[in-house]
Order: structure tokens, then C-alpha cells, then sequence
């Protein structure tokens, strides 16, 4: 199945403060996926470069 949404590889740092640390992910069409994790754990992080709102230093969104 080809995914609509899928995150290659993606780190994010602000300062020194590695906040998302090689991410991959693949959320396929029409299904329910979520993001858990305690705060600070970088889930709005990974949303806002997912959305576009922020850049990654490194790695690619698809959608």
C-alpha cells in the first residue's frame, strides 16, 4: 500500500538540544494512526515538520 504521509530519516535540533533523532514513518490512506510519547518527547515538533510550520536540519517529508 502506498502511504500518503511518510517521513524519511528527519532530525530537528534547536541549539543544542537534539529534539527529533532520525524519524521514519509511514501512515498509510484511511488509517488511524497516533503519536505517544511522554512530554517533551518531540511529538508537536515531529507534527509542525510534518505540517511544514517548521523545517528538518535533515532527512524528508512526503506526502
Amino acid at each position: 500500500m502506498t502511504p500518503i504521509i511518510e517521513v524519511q530519516r528527519v532530525n530537528k535540533a534547536f541549539g543544542g538540544l537534539q529534539v527529533i533523532n532520525d524519524c521514519s514513518i509511514q501512515v498509510a490512506k484511511g488509517s488511524v494512526t497516533g503519536m505517544i510519547g511522554p512530554n517533551g518527547a518531540g511529538k508537536s515538533t515531529l507534527f509542525n515538520v510534518i505540517a511544514g510550520a517548521l523545517t528538518p536540519d535533515s532527512g524528508r517529508v512526503l506526502l
